[in-house]
């Protein structure tokens, strides 16, 4: 019995005509679609490889991508290419060549039909000016460190210690719970949001909410330099979330406390007199140094919460509270652990933190204080005492304008939303109208 190749070329003239037929229709590779395995983080395109007239072998030409990856979703991309197949392929086979000129073929193309003229001489343009070759997709390591590199000239120290903080606790988390997904493409949404429901759990809202902020503003720096497709975070809802309260005192208790201190702790009373005197924040007051205070004009300046240099006035009742300065070295931090103007190798931060354990230590187990009870609160207290007695002698809007230029609200609308925050302001009576 004859096997079936021996009956196909049995015929060698045959074979020898067959074999030439082919050669001379395999002037191109039909184009194929390429969809990265469904992968939306990675470009989609086009594909097809056209006889070299010099080396008289298939070559590989540049892919074809047109506007394929503006698109979000696998349908909408693999029905652009389909089309972008579909045109390549007339093209070649009314004799587009890469190798030459495609004047003659856009003549003709353009006598027969002015509207398909448009759209192949587009898919040409693209072919020649849209193509490129295709990047390998970063690890999820490599992107953040890259977008952490290029964030870091746009924050201080401080913020870029807690983005990498959170990187590190992601990249920990990834290791862990999907130690197989290494492309930065393959951190989707679905993967996001397990993440931030698990810092959700183990800490609360407000955590979860900065965690989601601050990786998805390094993610919004790997879309903008085209490393990702989109930055998922971006659809991920924040979360509403109850912000830490911050307890006034009664002017009892405020007494009470200023008692016990200058028998008990005087540095740590003189930072409270800065927060509640000078209505300052507590990391704003580690960061005086004795050069930041005018000895002459009685202010000081610091660095804000919005990273702005503020100058405020130092209140008779401050001044008075003040060692002499005079002798000492300017570039010294005013608020040390042991003394008043000295050095003290530790970020803000750490310094801040030190006087809150410091207070619970000293003032808030002593006096069986609620944790809403903070240094912070002492600002609250001192801001509320003030306005009520602005009110007095003000109508409520001149009352609030000579109360934001000592507390330093950048806003009315900003002073507003801080006083109903600590219930500044209380109705009279209303018993008769009920």
């Amino acid at each position: 019995m004859l096997f079936l190749n021996q009956l196909l070329t049995i015929d060698s003239e045959n074979e020898h005509v067959l074999e030439h037929d082919l050669l001379k229709k395999k002037i191109f590779s039909p184009p194929k679609i390429y969809t990265a395995n469904g992968d939306l983080s990675k470009r989609w395109y086009v594909y097809f490889s056209y006889r070299n007239p010099e080396t008289g072998k298939l070559q590989r030409m540049k892919n074809v991508y047109g506007k394929t990856n503006n698109y979000k979703t696998k349908e909408e991309r693999l029905s652009v290419l389909t089309v972008y197949r579909k045109k390549l392929l007339e093209l070649l086979k009314k004799g587009y060549n890469p190798f030459g000129d495609n004047a003659a073929l856009y003549n003709r193309l353009k006598g027969h039909d002015i509207q398909s003229k448009n759209h192949l001489s587009q898919s040409t343009k693209v072919e020649v000016v849209e193509a490129k070759e295709e990047e390998p997709s970063m690890t999820i390591k490599e992107a953040f460190e890259f977008g952490l590199k290029l964030k870091e000239k746009l924050i201080n120290s401080t913020t870029k210690r807690g983005y990498e903080n959170k990187v590190k606790q992601l990249l920990k988390w990834m290791d862990k719970n999907h130690p197989k997904t290494q492309s930065i493409g393959s951190l989707d949404k679905k993967i996001i949001t397990a993440f931030l429901n698990e810092v959700l759990t183990n800490t609360g809202p407000r955590n979860r909410n900065n965690f989601r902020t601050e990786l998805g503003s390094i993610m919004q720096v790997l879309e903008d330099n085209e490393k990702v497709q989109e930055n998922c975070f971006k659809k991920i809802p924040v979360l509403p979330s109850k912000p830490k309260r911050h307890k006034a005192y009664s002017e009892k208790m405020q007494k009470e406390i200023f008692g016990y201190l200058s028998e008990k702790d005087e540095i740590l009373l003189l930072f409270l007199k800065f927060v509640s005197f000078g209505f300052m924040r507590p990391i704003e007051v580690c960061r005086i140094k004795v050069e930041d205070i005018d000895l002459e004009n009685r202010t000081v300046q610091f660095k804000a919460k919005n990273n702005s240099l503020k100058t405020k006035i130092i209140p008779e009742l401050l001044w008075n509270a003040l060692p002499d300065l005079s002798k000492l070295k300017k570039k010294h931090f005013l608020f040390t652990p042991k003394i008043i103007g000295g050095d003290w190798e530790a970020n803000a931060e750490s310094r801040r933190d030190h006087f809150t354990k410091r207070y619970k230590k000293v003032i808030k187990d002593h006096f069986k204080l609620s944790a809403n009870y903070t240094i912070y609160s002492f600002r609250h207290s001192y801001t509320i005492k003030l306005y009520r007695k602005f009110r007095v002698n003000y109508a409520p809007f001149e009352a609030k304008s000579r109360l934001m230029i000592i507390t330093g609200h950048t806003s009315m609308t900003a002073l507003e939303k801080y006083l109903r925050d600590i219930d500044a302001e209380l109705p009279e009576d209303y018993s008769e109208m009920l």
